[in-house]
C-alpha cells in the first residue's frame, strides 16, 4: 500500500514538474502575443487618428490656427523669456517684454509691407495697359509661335483627328476681403496674443511641473531633454532664418533702390516674408518682383531685372549662405519639407505654409526622442510598434 502511494505521489509530482515546465514555456508566449494584440489595436487606432486628424484641424481652423502659431511664436520667445528671467524679472513681466519686443518688430515690418502694397494694388489697373506694351514682344512671338505650330498640326492631321480641346486659363485669386474679415482676424489675433502671453508667463512652472511629475528619474531626465530640444531647434531655426530672411530682404531692397524701382522697402519685406516658405515663397516673390518691374518701366529688359536680381541673391542665399549658417544639425530633409508645405498649406492656406517647417521641426525632436515607429517591423517579424528613441544630436 505504501508502495503504491508513493509511487502515486511521484507520478504526481513528475505531472506537477511537466504542467510547471509547459506553463513557463507558454507564458513568454501568451505574453507576447498580449503586447502584439494591444500593439495592434494602438496601430489601428493610431491609423484612425491621422486619417481624422488633417480635417479635424482644417474645420477648426479659426481654433486650431491661432492656437498652433501663438505656440510656436511662444516657442521661439523662450530663450528670451529665460535669459530676461536669470537677470532676475518677473516671469509675468519677462513675458510681457518678450510680447512686446515680437508686436513690435511685427507692426513694423507689416506696416513696412501693407501700406505700399494697397497703394501698389490701386495702381494695377491703371499699369495693366503699359504692362501689356511691355509683353507685346512676348504675346506677339507666342502668337506667330502658335500660329506655326497650329498649320502644321493642320498640315499633318489628314486623317481622322480628335477635336481639340481649348484650355482656359483661370484668373489668380483675389485678395482677401480685408473689411468683411477685419473684425474675425482681430478677435483671432487677440487670443493668439493672449496665448502667447499665458504660455510665456507660466512657462518655468509649467516645465518644472512637467519633468517633476515623471515616475522616474530617467523618465524626467528624457522629458527635460525633449522640451530643451524643441526649444533650442525651434528658437534656433526661427532665429537664424529671420536673420537670413531680413539680410536677403536688405539686399534686395538695396538693389531696387539702385535701379530706381519705387518702394524698395516694401519690395524688401515681401522677399523676406515669403521666404519663410521654402521652395513655393522665392518663386511667387520672383513674379511679384516682374509684375512689378513691368509696371514701374518702360523697357521689358529692364522690367525684368528686380525678378533676375531676386534669383540671383537666392541662389547664393539657398545653396550657400543657408547651409553653412544652420549647419548639419537643423539640416532638414527636402522630401519632407515639401510633404510639410503640401500638406500644412492644404489645412491652413498661406499660415499653415508659413508654419510648416517649424512645426516639422518640433515633430521631429519629438518623435526622435519618443522612438520611431518600426510599422514594417512589426507586421513582418517578431518587432514591437516602436523603435528606441533617437539620440540627442539625431533629433533632427
Amino acid at each position: 500500500m505504501r508502495a503504491e502511494q508513493s509511487e502515486r505521489v511521484e507520478r504526481d509530482e513528475r505531472g506537477i514538474a511537466q504542467l510547471d515546465r509547459v506553463r513557463r514555456v507558454a507564458d513568454p508566449l501568451v505574453e507576447r502575443q498580449r503586447v502584439r494584440l494591444l500593439a495592434g489595436l494602438t496601430l489601428i487606432a493610431g491609423i484612425g487618428l491621422l486619417l481624422a486628424l488633417p480635417f479635424a484641424l482644417r474645420a477648426g481652423a479659426e481654433f486650431f490656427l491661432p492656437v498652433t502659431a501663438a505656440m510656436v511664436i511662444a516657442i521661439a520667445l523662450v530663450p528670451l523669456l529665460e535669459w530676461l528671467e536669470r537677470r532676475r524679472v518677473p516671469s509675468g513681466l519677462a513675458a510681457f517684454i518678450c510680447l512686446l519686443v515680437f508686436l513690435s518688430i511685427a507692426n513694423a515690418a507689416l506696416a513696412s509691407i501693407v501700406v505700399p502694397a494697397t497703394e501698389w494694388f490701386q495702381a494695377l489697373p491703371e499699369r495693366i495697359p503699359q504692362i501689356q506694351a511691355n509683353l507685346a514682344p512676348l504675346i506677339d512671338f507666342y502668337s506667330n509661335l502658335q500660329r506655326f505650330v497650329d498649320d502644321t498640326v493642320q498640315m499633318l492631321a489628314r486623317g481622322p483627328v480628335a477635336a481639340a480641346q481649348a484650355s482656359a486659363v483661370s484668373a489668380p485669386s483675389s485678395l482677401m476681403d480685408y473689411v468683411s474679415s477685419a473684425p474675425h482676424a482681430a478677435i483671432q489675433l487677440f487670443f493668439a496674443i493672449l496665448v502667447i502671453y499665458f504660455f510665456l508667463s507660466g512657462w518655468t512652472r509649467l516645465r518644472e511641473r512637467t519633468i517633476t511629475s515623471r515616475g522616474s528619474f530617467g523618465g524626467a531626465l528624457a522629458t527635460a531633454r525633449v522640451i530643451q530640444n524643441v526649444v533650442d531647434s525651434t528658437s534656433a531655426y526661427l532665429g537664424t532664418i529671420t536673420f537670413i530672411n531680413v539680410a536677403l530682404g536688405l539686399l534686395v531692397a538695396t538693389a531696387l533702390w539702385l535701379i530706381g524701382m519705387p518702394s524698395p522697402l516694401m519690395w524688401g519685406g515681401i522677399v523676406a516674408l515669403l521666404n519663410y516658405v521654402p521652395y513655393i515663397g522665392p518663386i511667387l516673390a520672383a513674379v511679384l518682383l516682374a509684375l512689378g518691374g513691368l509696371m514701374t518701366f518702360s523697357d521689358i529688359w529692364i522690367a525684368l531685372l528686380p525678378a533676375t536680381i531676386l534669383v540671383g541673391l537666392h541662389l547664393i542665399e539657398a545653396n550657400i549662405v543657408t547651409p553653412t549658417v544652420l549647419g548639419r544639425r537643423l539640416t532638414i530633409n527636402p522630401l519632407l519639407i515639401l510633404v510639410s508645405l503640401s500638406f500644412w498649406g492644404w489645412v491652413w492656406g498661406t499660415a499653415g505654409a508659413l508654419l510648416a517647417v517649424p512645426l516639422l521641426i518640433i515633430i521631429q525632436t519629438v518623435v526622435g526622442a519618443a522612438g520611431k515607429p518600426d510599422i514594417a517591423g512589426f507586421l513582418f517579424e517578431e518587432g514591437t510598434l516602436v523603435s528606441g528613441g533617437a539620440d540627442e544630436d539625431d533629433a533632427l
